[in-house]
């Protein structure tokens, strides 16, 4: 029997795929990329044409030759890494790297892992698609000539161990502006009409009047005129209407519908996505592509069938329309459309089950509705109430699914009118209301909306949108937080029984959560990069970059010169930046003089973050700063709240001959007693907090800490045993292990403990093995 080695990128696909291959076939895994560029130094000959330095990372080294031994022994070596550009450059290196014969090698591809693709993938092998190596070269390459020039600008001109990056920039650019529209608008109040009407039979339904208002004036003269107005239906529209439903999922419209249905993070969901696929549950999870094979399209109208009967089926083609869509994948789907439900944890379960509703959803019936739109005249008056109704007939392709929105665009849902309307018809009021209502800002980028928008604007692929995400959060330049909102009141005008009464009611506004917003950091570099990098921070440039790759991936273009076009333009810019002096640092803000001092007041950005200074270098004494606090901007904050920073810290007094003072972190106001530290809740205020408050914060965090230790060891002084929130656990060399619910706590020896701990790495490494897929 020929001896058959596949390599495969992660060891759960290996698995997989090894159980449908059967004898003659060893499956083996090279855990993502074996080599890439060296990783502390540029590792790109700029004068050979931009040839790429490879490395092979240490911990790969002994992987690499365990796989030299194995193809050495094989009579025939199958590259069976994903169906991308990054998957075609991984199966690549491993050619050159295990110095593979070509007469010995073969370059499989399959989208989905079952046993009749892996099998067909077997009938119809390839060689390396060296056109696809090249476009993730470039993209690589590219990358790294960016954010190892440009990361040492930053360096020197805004603060130590920043860094940048082509598609990363861009996204931050996207929420610094969103933000400054934020900050930017102003609200306009506008008076809402709405009315109750009711029918000869009495049957009620709302309407909604053609305009809106300026002014309370406005609004209060038009009741006035309603009180003896006559109202009458003056005509009735009825239209047949359709509705169909989406296209299966890519990877943007998954990323978006699992963070609105689930509230996923892009990272999760893929995270999640990938193990559905090497368990041979879904199709591959990177692709812009719509279309779904005749396989799928068969089973599909099978399950319908099954389910629903034939007049909920619709077969469906549908074609991509992305901007720069890559290699002609298919659509995210379930392998299997006869499996409804899967086995697995709850977030795969809910993932699936997403994933086959929408599938199934796009090959079946229109919805069908009747739109209905009711006309009211009101005597004397040019102006119209519009009533409208909507309602189901036929549920068609909702029965199994309805597409969620994003915040601002979600349409309104079935409201039925009256069934005896008519032209002609006289109508009673039973309530008019004008309320006062306000435009709304924009709303800031989720995950979900921050995918949509740099796949509209053609920047990233598939495969970059969450590590790019996961990126500009990891570097510090924008995080994902809430926004409390304020509370605003607003009027409402009510016309009831012939009198106009006035209210006043109180909603909550700007209130947003899981929002991506800038640091402050990251709006100096954003600010920065765009006053002297315009280029890498142009939208146009970094979706036309995106386009080349396609066309180096489609071997209209050498990716040599694409590197070189690029390079005479960025690298002069470089050494230009690096060499200009400015009288200011970089995000530097002046806001007045101190009236203590007569000393300069400013913020900008020191070697720990954002700073605000009272003082200059040239002035005698030495500056004095002090740290903002997360409530405030370097955009925003006032002179007033800036000198507010320097009147901590406080010295209240003494407990147990100890000095008690209230300082400012980085996370807010804090209490300090020796080197224990307390954080001030919100309610209570850091400068005027008394001694006693103080202390019984102290004690509070002293009681909690007391209740936290389970055990300690005196002979192993690093080993402990405490209480957390999911229940005990032993901490042991800066590591935490969770306890077994099944052991009872207290009864632990420490002989016991390491055996917990032996137990809890293993449980890990084993979790491990199976996440590795996770691509470099």
């Amino acid at each position: 029997m020929q001896n058959n080695l596949v390599i495969v990128e992660s060891p759960a696909k290996a698995k997989t795929i090894e159980k449908f291959l059967g004898d003659g076939y060893k499956v083996l895994s090279s855990y993502g990329h074996i080599r890439d560029l060296k990783e502390k130094s540029f590792s790109i000959d700029v004068k050979n044409h931009f040839a790429p330095i490879y490395e092979i990372p240490a911990d790969k080294v002994k992987l690499v030759n365990d796989l030299k031994k194995e193809a050495k022994k094989a009579d025939m070596v199958w590259l069976a890494s994903d169906e991308d550009r990054e998957g075609e450059a991984i199966s690549w290196h491993l050619y050159e790297v295990l110095q593979l014969e070509p007469e010995k090698t073969k370059r499989i591809v399959f989208h989905e892992i079952t046993k009749t693709a892996i099998l067909n993938a077997i009938k119809h092998p390839r060689t390396i698609n060296i056109d696809l190596v090249n476009a993730q070269q470039a993209r690589r390459v590219l990358d790294r000539i960016v954010g190892f020039e440009l990361s040492p600008v930053l360096w020197k001109k805004i603060k130590p161990s920043l860094s940048a990056g082509r598609v990363q920039s861009v996204a931050v650019r996207l929420i610094v502006e969103r933000e400054r529209e934020v900050q930017a608008f102003v609200s306009e109040a506008l008076y809402k009409v709405t009315a109750v009407f009711a029918n000869a039979k009495g049957e009620e339904f709302r309407a909604e009047l053609g305009r809106r208002f300026k002014t309370k004036k406005e609004a209060q003269a038009f009741l006035e005129k309603c009180k003896k107005a006559e109202f009458e239906i003056e005509d009735i529209t009825t239209k047949p209407m359709k509705k169909s439903p989406a296209a299966p999922f890519t990877t943007s419209t998954l990323q978006q519908e699992a963070a609105r249905k689930l509230g996923f993070t892009v990272a999760q969901t893929m995270r999640i996505a990938q193990l559905l696929y090497e368990n041979g549950l879904i199709t591959y999870m990177r692709t812009d592509s719509v279309n779904l094979s005749d396989l799928a399209l068969d089973t599909s109208r099978e399950a319908i069938v099954s389910r629903m009967g034939e007049k909920y089926v619709q077969t469906r083609h549908y074609t991509t329309k992305t901007k720069g869509a890559q290699e002609a994948h298919e659509a995210i789907r379930p392998t299997y459309m006869s499996n409804e439900t899967i086995e697995g944890t709850g977030q795969e379960r809910r993932l699936y089950e997403l994933i086959w509703k929408r599938t199934l959803a796009s090959q079946m019936a229109d919805a069908e509705l009747e739109k209905t739109t009711a006309t009211i005249s009101i005597s004397g008056e040019e102006d119209k109430f519009i009533a409208v109704g909507e309602v189901v007939t036929f549920d068609g392709f909702l029965r199994v699914y309805k597409e969620s929105y994003d915040e601002g665009a979600e349409p309104e849902g079935e409201m039925r009118l009256p069934s005896a309307l008519a032209v002609g018809q006289a109508l009673a009021y039973k309530e008019i209301t004008a309320m006062e209502r306000f435009t709304q800002a924009p709303f800031r980028y989720t995950e979900a909306s921050l995918v949509r928008k740099l796949e509209e604007l053609g920047i990233g692929r598939p495969s970059t949108y969450a590590p790019t995400i996961s990126t500009i959060q990891q570097r510090g330049y924008v995080e994902k937080g809430n926004r409390e909102g304020t509370e605003r009141p607003y009027r409402i005008l009510s016309l009831q029984g012939g009198k106009i009464e006035e209210s006043t009611k109180v909603e909550l506004t700007g209130s947003e959560k899981a929002k991506l917003l800038p640091t402050d950091v990251g709006i100096v570099v954003n600010d920065f990069l765009k006053e002297y990098f315009p280029q890498i921070m142009d939208y146009n440039f970094t979706a036309s970059v995106e386009k080349q790759f396609d066309e180096i991936a489609e071997g209209e273009k050498q990716w040599g010169d694409v590197m070189e076009h690029f390079y005479e333009g960025f690298h002069p810019l470089v050494e230009e930046t690096m060499a200009s002096r400015s009288e200011h640092k970089v995000g530097e803000r002046i806001l007045g003089t101190d009236p203590a001092s007569g000393k300069q007041v400013s913020v900008k950005i020191g070697k720990y973050g954002p700073v605000v200074q009272i003082g200059t270098a040239e002035d005698a004494e030495k500056p004095r700063f002090a740290q903002l606090q997360k409530e405030h901007s370097l955009e925003t904050i006032t002179l007033e709240e800036a000198l507010d920073l320097f009147k901590l810290p406080r010295t209240l007094g003494e407990l147990e001959g100890k000095e008690v003072s209230v300082g400012n972190g980085r996370f807010g106001p804090y209490v300090r007693c020796d080197n224990q530290f307390v954080s001030i809740p919100k309610p209570m205020d850091p400068l005027s907090i008394t001694l006693e408050e103080a202390v019984q914060l102290i004690r509070e965090k002293q009681d909690a800490a007391a209740k936290r230790v389970i055990k300690t060891f005196p002979e192993n002084p690093d080993l402990q045993i405490l209480n957390g929130k999911y229940g005990p656990y032993i901490s042991y060399e800066g590591k935490n292990y969770k306890i077994p619910d099944s052991i009872d706590a207290s009864f632990l020896n420490m002989e016991a403990c390491f055996k917990v701990i032996e137990l809890q790495k293993e449980k890990a490494e084993t979790r491990k093995i199976r996440h590795t897929a996770k691509r470099k």
